[in-house]
């Protein structure tokens, strides 16, 4: 791969995450060569080689820890204790040897070498804290760097690379913070992406247990009747039923589909004949009290409700009765087939309850003595 293709398939945090890390490193590239440049000819052979061996290490330690310093702000490592103790060791040890080798300001010039190297190191060093403590630590050592340029150094330049470094420590901070800004905005896509794909396989299986659960049920009973005809020797009835099996198969079907595309919705006025229907080729007496007075999906929401008791009726009662009452925005399903002891909030009513909450609303199922059941679906 291309270095344009590397580049290109890197998400946006990725990116930032990379220009933010070769922000710190640049300053590894720019600064010591000033350095040399600056002394090359103002000190010794011996001396630059040792300068140059010097710089070479500390470039080194402190890339290693701003990486790891990073890491530890994003929170993807841990703080780096000795490499910090053994980096603040470093850089103590050369700025006092750098004053201590080149204690004269040079001829003409109002400072000395070893404020040169000072002042260097100190950059290199508040750059590199940076990455690695807190902003109110990073900042003392900035007046810690301030205060040994007012020792070793004259006041006006003191002065200045104070300001200076607490602008480098403003600008990395802020830098670091916008980094774990946009990492996080980057998790929060990708968590709400995930909720999304979550939700909608919810969804399909709420729908899917709606539609399937529900027709399953009435193809094993119109089955059963049909079998019980043929027994009888009434096969013309027994022909009609499996006609009907059929006829609810191919339904099945089309609401499937409809499931998988997105596009499921229940009529309330559809489902309550269905009910009626179902109910009463099952031998159960079904009474419908109240008119439909709700539309769009609060009436979607309530037929889902129908379908969903006229399913727990079919399968998990031996009502003979079924009483479905409807006053506005409240849908209440009673029926006399339950047994107290074998209830329980099945996954039916799980996805009911969820499908209700979703709008603001409310489902309640309270079994009753001796073998009533109740369930009571309320929309705001």
């Amino acid at each position: 791969m291309n270095l344009l293709g590397w580049w290109r398939s890197r998400g946006s945090a990725a990116r930032f995450d990379l220009f933010v890390r070769y922000t710190f490193y640049l300053s590894y590239v720019f600064l010591p060569p000033l350095l040399i440049i600056n002394f090359a000819r103002e000190v010794s052979t011996a001396a630059l080689v040792t300068l140059v061996a010097a710089l070479l290490i500390y470039v080194v330690v402190s890339c290693r820890l701003v990486h790891v310093g990073i890491e530890h702000h994003l929170g993807r490592g841990p703080f780096p204790r000795h490499l910090l103790t053994t980096y603040l060791i470093i850089t103590c040890a050369v700025l006092a040897t750098g004053q201590l080798t080149f204690p004269d300001p040079l001829p003409g010039k109002p400072d000395s070498p070893g404020d040169g190297i000072s002042v260097i190191f100190l950059v290199l060093a508040i750059t590199t804290l940076s990455a690695v403590l807190r902003p109110r630590y990073v900042a003392l050592a900035a007046l810690a760097g301030g205060a040994w340029m007012y020792l070793t150094a004259p006041p006006g330049h003191a002065l200045f690379i104070t300001l200076m470094l607490q602008f480098l420590v403003v600008a990395f901070r802020s830098t670091l913070w916008m980094l774990a800004v946009v990492w996080e905005l980057d998790r929060s896509r990708e968590v709400r992406a995930n909720l999304a794909v979550a939700e909608e396989r919810l969804r399909f299986a709420r729908d899917l247990h709606d539609v399937v659960g529900r027709n399953l049920s009435v193809v094993a009973l119109k089955a059963d009747l049909a079998a019980q005809l043929a027994r009888r020797d009434r096969s013309a009835a027994a022909i009609d039923e499996m006609l009907e099996v059929r006829r609810i198969a191919h339904d099945s079907l089309d609401e499937l589909r409809e499931v998988v595309s997105g596009y499921r919705t229940a009529d309330l006025s559809v489902e309550l004949s269905g009910a009626r229907s179902l109910l009463a080729s099952a031998g159960i007496d079904c009474r419908v009290i109240g008119e439909v007075d709700v539309t769009g999906e609060p009436a979607g929401a309530l037929g889902w409700a129908v379908r969903e008791g006229v399913t727990n009726v079919l399968r998990h009662s031996e009502a003979n009765t079924c009483t479905i009452t409807l006053r506005g925005k409240i849908l209440t399903m009673a029926n006399d087939g339950v047994s107290l002891t074998a209830f329980r909030f099945g996954s039916g009513l799980t996805g009911l309850h969820e499908r209700i909450a979703a709008l603001g609303g409310t489902v309640t199922a309270t079994p009753e003595a001796p073998n009533r059941f109740v369930l009571t679906v309320e929309l705001p």
